[in-house]
Formats: C-alpha cells, sequence, structure tokens
C-alpha cells in the first residue's frame, strides 16, 4: 500500500513520466498504468481457490462444532481431538489446516451472533430504592502472612451505583445472608427488587424461562427483608452488568496490590472504609455530581434494615461417644449428658451453635481450613467432660480435653496427682465449676497456692470467703511474751518410778 501510495504521488503530483517510475521501482509499465487507471489506495490480489484435503470433511466438521458450541466449556472437544477423529475418517491433511478452519468458523459465528442482538444492548435506567446487584469473585489477599484465596460478595445499587465489598472463605448459605446483612447495613436500607445470578446458595433447580426453584432460607431471607429476588438466564451477565463491572473495577481500586492484613476481621473494615471513601471520588456518570451525591438522596427510599435476619445452615447430628460432632473434617465437643443422642448445628460464618431440647448446649469459635493435605482438628471445652471424670477419675491424667485447663488448675493437678487419690480430689475441685463462678474457683485456687496448702479443704473454705465476700487472707497471731517458756523441763525418769511406788485411787 505504501509502494501504491509512491506511484500515485510521483505521477499526479510530480508528472513523473510511466518509464521513469518503471525504472525505479521495476514494476513493469502494464502493472503501474492499472495501478494508475483503477484509482484505488489499496491493492487487492485475487487468491486462486486451491482445492483441500479438508473439503471432503469441512459439512462434517462444521457439524461438530456447532454440537460443541451447545456444551459446558469443560465438556467441550479440542480441535487437535477433532483432528484425531477425522483422521480415523480418513482425513490425510495437518492439524494446522484444522485448527484453521476451526479458529475461521468461530470467527463467523461470532459476528453472527453480534450482527443478531448478542453484541447490542439496552441502557437500563433505575428509579431510586428500586433494585440492586449482587455477584461473588475470587481474588486474594495476605492473611496472617499468608497468601489466601478469598470468595468476596459484590453488593451494589443500581440508581445511585454505591457498592459494599466484602471478603469470606467460602461461598455458602451463612456467608451470604451475613453478606446481604452488612450490604443492606452500610447502604442504609433494602431495595424493592435484588438482581442475581443462578447461584446454588439461591436456586436449587433453574426452570423453562424464568421459573426458578429457589432455596428455602434463601427465600426465608428474602421474606424477612422484603425484597424481591429475580434471577438473570443463564451465562447472561449482561443482565447485571453493573455488578459484572464492578467486580472489574474492585480488582484495580482494592485489590492491587494485594491488602495484607492479620485477619478477615481486619480486611473486611478496611474494604468497608475504602469502599465509602471510593463513593465521593466516583463521578456517577448519568446524574449530576459523585455516587456519594447519588446515594444520599436515594436513602429515602431505601426501606430500614430493621432487624437483621439469623442467617444460620441447620444440620442434624449425632453426638460421638467421646461427645463430640463432626462438621467440616473438624470436630467440636458438646455436654457429655447428650453423648450418643442427635442434636442440631446452626452453622454461622463465624460460629457454631449446639441446640438441643429447644436450648442452646454450647457454642464454638468455627474453624474454616481450605487446606485438604493435614489432617481436622478437634475443639474441647474440658468443662464438657466433668461428668464422665467423676465416675472415671482416672481419665483426668491423660484426657485430651484437659490438656489445656487454666494455668492454676494445671499447678493444682501437677501437686495433687503426686498424692493419692489426688486425682479424685483434683477432679472435685474442677467440679466446682459447675455450681460457682469460673473465676471465684480460679482465685481460690490461686490463693491456696500462694499459702501452700493445696488442699480440696482449704480451697472450699477460700471460695465460701469470695462467695460470702469475706476477707481470704487470716491475720498473723502476735503471741503474748507471758507464754514465752522460762524454763525448759528436764528429763527424768526417776519421777515416773515414784509414781508406780504410791496407790492412784482410780475413778470408776
Amino acid at each position: 500500500m505504501a509502494l501504491l501510495s509512491i506511484i500515485r504521488g510521483w505521477h499526479f503530483r510530480k508528472g513523473m513520466p510511466i518509464r521513469e517510475i518503471e525504472r525505479r521501482t521495476g514494476l513493469s509499465r502494464n502493472t503501474i498504468r492499472k495501478y494508475l487507471r483503477a484509482d484505488t489506495v489499496e491493492p487487492k490480489f485475487k487468491v486462486p481457490a486451491r482445492p483441500s484435503k479438508l473439503d471432503a470433511f469441512a459439512q462434517k466438521l462444521s457439524d461438530w462444532l456447532r454440537v460443541e458450541a451447545g456444551k459446558s466449556r469443560k465438556q467441550r472437544r479440542t480441535a487437535k481431538q477433532m483432528h484425531a477423529d477425522l483422521v480415523v475418517l480418513g482425513y490425510e491433511g495437518s492439524y494446522e489446516r484444522v485448527a484453521a478452519f476451526v479458529r475461521a468458523w468461530k470467527g463467523e459465528r461470532q459476528r453472527e451472533q453480534q450482527t443478531s442482538g448478542r453484541g447490542t444492548f439496552v441502557p437500563l435506567v433505575f428509579s431510586p430504592g428500586e433494585a440492586f446487584q449482587f455477584d461473588w469473585s475470587e481474588d486474594w489477599a495476605i492473611l496472617g502472612g499468608e497468601r489466601t484465596k478469598l470468595q468476596v460478595a459484590h453488593t451494589k445499587l443500581s440508581h445511585s451505583r454505591a457498592f459494599i465489598v466484602r471478603a469470606y472463605p467460602l461461598q455458602t448459605h451463612e456467608m451470604l445472608f451475613d453478606a446481604m446483612t452488612q450490604a443492606f447495613r452500610v447502604l442504609g436500607g433494602v431495595p424493592r427488587r435484588g438482581i442475581f445470578d443462578n447461584m446454588k446458595t439461591a436456586v436449587d433447580r433453574i426452570g423453562s424461562g424464568k421459573a426458578r426453584q429457589v432455596n428455602a432460607r434463601f427465600a426465608a431471607m428474602a421474606s424477612h427483608y422484603l425484597f424481591e429476588p429475580e434471577f438473570c438466564n443463564p451465562a447472561s451477565g449482561w443482565e447485571k452488568g453493573q455488578i459484572e463491572k464492578n467486580v472489574q473495577d474492585a480488582r484495580r481500586r482494592l485489590w492491587q496490590p494485594l491488602p495484607n492484613f492479620a485477619d478477615l476481621d481486619g480486611l473486611n473494615a478496611w474494604l468497608e472504609e475504602q469502599c465509602i471513601a471510593q463513593w465521593g471520588q466516583i463521578v456517577h456518570g448519568n446524574l449530576v455530581g459523585s455516587v456519594a451525591d447519588a446515594h444520599a438522596g436515594e436513602v429515602a427510599s431505601l426501606m430500614p434494615l430493621g432487624r437483621p435476619f439469623d442467617g444460620f445452615v441447620e444440620q442434624t447430628k449425632r453426638v460421638t461417644p467421646t461427645c463430640l460432632v463432626h462438621f467440616d473434617r473438624n470436630r467440636y465437643s458438646v455436654p457429655a449428658s447428650f453423648a450418643n443422642r442427635p442434636v442440631s448445628l446452626r452453622i454461622y460464618p463465624e460460629r457454631i451453635l449446639v441446640v438441643a431440647e429447644g436450648q442452646i448446649l454450647c457454642e464454638h469459635a468455627r474453624i474454616i481450613d481450605r487446606s485438604h493435605h493435614q489432617p481436622g482438628r478437634t475443639v474441647y471445652d474440658w468443662r464438657h467432660y466433668l461428668a464422665v471424670i467423676q465416675r472415671k477419675p482416672g481419665a483426668l491424667r491423660n484426657g485430651a480435653p484437659f490438656v489445656d485447663l487454666p494455668e492454676a488448675f494445671r499447678r493444682l493437678q501437677g501437686l495433687l496427682l503426686k498424692r493419692p487419690g489426688g486425682d479424685r480430689e483434683m477432679v472435685e475441685i474442677l467440679a466446682l465449676v459447675l455450681h460457682h463462678d469460673e473465676q471465684a474457683v480460679l482465685c481460690a485456687v490461686e490463693v491456696a497456692l500462694e499459702a501452700g496448702v493445696p488442699t480440696k479443704t482449704h480451697i472450699l473454705n477460700l471460695l465460701h470467703r469470695l462467695v460470702d465476700g469475706k476477707e481470704t487472707a487470716v491475720a498473723l497471731i502476735d503471741a503474748p511474751q507471758a507464754l514465752t517458756l522460762r524454763q525448759e523441763p528436764k528429763a527424768n525418769v526417776e519421777r515416773y518410778d515414784t509414781l508406780r511406788g504410791k496407790v492412784v485411787r482410780h475413778a470408776s
């Protein structure tokens, strides 16, 4: 194209004859005349149709590609696999010819979809308080010095475009419920509609069209906050394009470079501060002012949050004979009175409640460990095993739940187990926490250890003094000088011999 431009410039602007152009370029005069007569600025060359070994299999390969396009990405055959299948059918050509055909077919199909409406969109407008959009993404952060993959919940108001980002270790129901509660708290209320994709924590089954079988707990959450859930068509991310773009923008604004925090709570507090600060820095675009200005006008159209949704997931478990329940590869202790009995686990993002007979039995901090190369962990509460060791005091010496006793109890145990019957005495002292405040029992044990009298009787005496509000320290007795022994007695056995000779009258 550059040479053609030079030829035209020499001839039409400078008046150079064709013979001189022929000498300078090496092109024939006929070729130069053809370019000048055609009055074109870009040369076009005719490509002759050459037969290919793939021509006999082109229709077959097109049919295969059409079938593969309807499958999921992970189930599609690659171009190499289709080339191998064509070889079985008698194709003798190269793989490169098949790959070129596949590329051309996909490019033509993409152009057809774009011209048929798939690549064109209609701008959407939302009224204040009308809707919000929600989506998950996967991002990374450094937590406690370790690079950690996180599931990030994005929530965005469709009118004001105010958004909030919150990180979780998993994409589960309890995480989703907490993300919704925290988002409504930060955004200042609840819109009338929520736009979601067909995530498994919300949709159990996708029907035809817009028909969805909504998860029962998700429906309960939506009913509690009084918003109408709306689900996009499968693989139709443009139906919630605002939150899709927010995911991309957040990676640039929040996750580069990787945030570094000691724990997840510190990261989420920082994310909330950053999101609110960015509202004032981002221009809305469709409305005058920033996102923060638009949000201030939309808050009045949102329904107040009210009481937060109790977003737990409940599972029924059976307590093992060792007083443990299993959940997510980990084990948690339960009071011994419920061993071998069914209980309910109420699972929250950060804690687990064990419930039975309409009452909460115990609570544990939830352990979430994504590494599967290590065994699960066991969380003990030594108080849950007091009823067992009262019947089997010998288990106290090597019992796993009693490894992490408070320091004062461990010191007392080291002294008592050296005595005969010390294990039972230690069990009886530990059992005092069932009837008295644990801190009061610990205080009594510490005072007894300082006094050098680590016995059950003395600890009980000190505990009763603490409960009654009396002083635990005993004042020293100052003996008077009149009781001082001035004349020491002498050992004289003859005095006893004189008594033997006397007749002593005994009282009857």
